[in-house]
């Protein structure tokens, strides 16, 4: 992060040269004798120190009272991170969606990805699929997963970190794209018209605690009764049947009863032409189209069904098949994986896709160096060194080994800026609705890539042959 930073001014801080400034020069650290307590002495000096520079009183005159990135942010980024790029997909989808007050983030940019090839098959303007619908299915699938799992473990102590894991937050809002594409293949899709946001989908927080809560009741009363049963999965079917029903019973009064997947709907709407359409299928057959000889033309030869994710982990070694441990949502469906790539190879697949029109689902840590209102991801649009004189100097493995990062929000990417063979911003669809960033548009730098993307969901034909491979591998967890 800091290479690109503009250099700090030597004297910000403080005004004359200090014994361990020279030592640190020189490689070696003051000596003084060791305390393993906060000094009050200590403070007081630094504070008169800190305080004898009219710079740090005018830094904390403005930053005590007020938001530090605000006062930080650099003006140079603000004006290089335009929404102007030179390769664009032609249809990005519209309208601007918005996941509110939840933590559905991967079902709107998944959707967001899967509604640019139906609205190219069925010539529409606008359009938007139902996240919701999505959602009611993967809080119910997520509850029997944990009740599964906790079958599973039976053996292991309760107070074990395993077990406490996986009763942490066994039905969060989030997930990753192996789990929605098994929402989809078991599911299927619905137009969002006839399936709408209830106020629990747009507000998520009271259900899901609540739905945690009896599920860590099940849970413990499933512990109890399996060991005592020297064959729990068989004996205890209709117990974890009853507890399933609660669940189901909690979801379909909050969310309301979704469409079911094998039934026939009518979907009506108008396309881009004003003409009024009229489909009748199933959630299935819906979201079977998608790979049909049709969409998959219209979408520029790819099927939305055979897109993978490419992650970049630098903690691990590269070309790498990698997983995570009883992490899922339907139980024997996909697995989720992730074939371990530099960024490199990341980007020239994200470029090619966005070459031949087709948007990407990506996975990142959104908080980090970016501005909600102005939509800005970059590197250097925050400069914590020069407001406290401080070096931040933690690589991107080193940010995930201690927790620093993680990819925390997905998102899409519509276009690129590319000069001189190297790209230099992104555009990225959000789902925070219009009021943030640029009508709900945000720009990333490629540097902000480089550091806090983690993940991108490709088409295989993108990338080398040697990168498919890697999905035979067994994966390391």
């Amino acid at each position: 992060m800091e290479k690109n930073r503009p250099s700090l001014d030597k004297d910000y801080v403080y005004i004359r040269d200090r014994p361990s400034d020279k030592m640190a020069q020189q490689g070696e650290p003051e000596h003084r004798p060791y305390s393993a307590t906060v000094s009050i002495k200590a403070t007081e000096q630094w504070e008169e120190e800190l305080l004898n520079d009219p710079k740090n009183r005018l830094a904390l005159s403005a930053l005590s009272a007020n938001n530090a990135s605000s006062i930080l942010t650099q003006r140079s980024a603000v004006v290089a991170d335009t929404h102007n790029f030179n390769i664009k997909i032609g249809l990005e989808g519209a309208p601007i969606t918005n996941q509110k007050s939840s933590g559905r983030c991967w079902l709107f940019a998944a959707t967001n990805v899967f509604r640019v090839a139906i609205m190219k098959r069925y010539n529409l303007k606008e359009f938007e699929l139902s996240q919701a619908y999505l959602f009611y299915w993967d809080k119910l699938e997520k509850a029997n997963y944990l009740l599964e799992q906790i079958l599973d473990t039976v053996d292991e102590d309760l107070e074990g970190r395993l077990v406490q894991t996986l009763l942490a937050s066994p039905v969060g809002d989030g997930g990753q794209w192996d789990m929605v594409a098994n929402l989809v293949e078991k599911y299927g899709l619905v137009p969002q018209s006839l399936y709408p946001d209830s106020f629990n989908a747009q507000n998520s927080s009271t259900m899901s605690s609540l739905i945690t809560t009896k599920l860590r009741e099940n849970a413990l009363e499933l512990r109890r009764l399996a060991s005592r049963s020297p064959d729990a999965k068989q004996s205890l079917g209709a117990v974890k049947d009853n507890m399933m029903r609660d669940i189901h019973r909690i979801l379909t009064i909050m969310l309301g009863p979704p469409p079911n997947p094998d039934k026939e709907m009518t979907w009506e709407y108008y396309d881009k032409d004003e003409k009024f359409q009229s489909l009748t299928t199933t959630p299935l057959k819906f979201a079977s189209e998608l790979a049909s000889e049709t969409s998959i033309k219209a979408n520029s030869g790819t099927n939305i069904h055979e897109l993978f994710s490419l992650v970049n982990d630098p903690r691990n070694k590269y070309g790498q098949l990698l997983s995570v441990s009883r992490l899922g949502n339907i139980i024997d469906m996909r697995p989720v994986r992730y074939v371990n790539v530099d960024m490199a190879t990341m980007k020239k697949a994200c470029i090619a896709m966005l070459r031949a029109d087709i948007p990407i689902f990506f996975g990142s840590d959104v908080g980090k160096f970016s501005n909600r209102q102005s939509g800005i991801m970059d590197t250097s649009l925050v400069d914590y060194e020069l407001g406290f004189n401080i070096h931040l100097g933690l690589s991107k493995a080193q940010r995930l080994m201690t927790h620093e990062s993680a990819m925390t929000h997905a998102m899409v990417l519509t276009a690129v800026h590319v000069v001189n063979d190297k790209a230099v911003r992104w555009r990225v669809q959000n789902s925070w609705g219009e009021g943030s960033g640029s009508k709900g548009w945000f720009v990333m730098s490629d540097r902000w890539m480089d550091e806090f993307v983690y993940q991108a969901v490709v088409d295989p034909k993108f990338v080398d042959k040697s990168i498919q491979e890697v999905l035979k591998q067994t994966p390391k967890m």
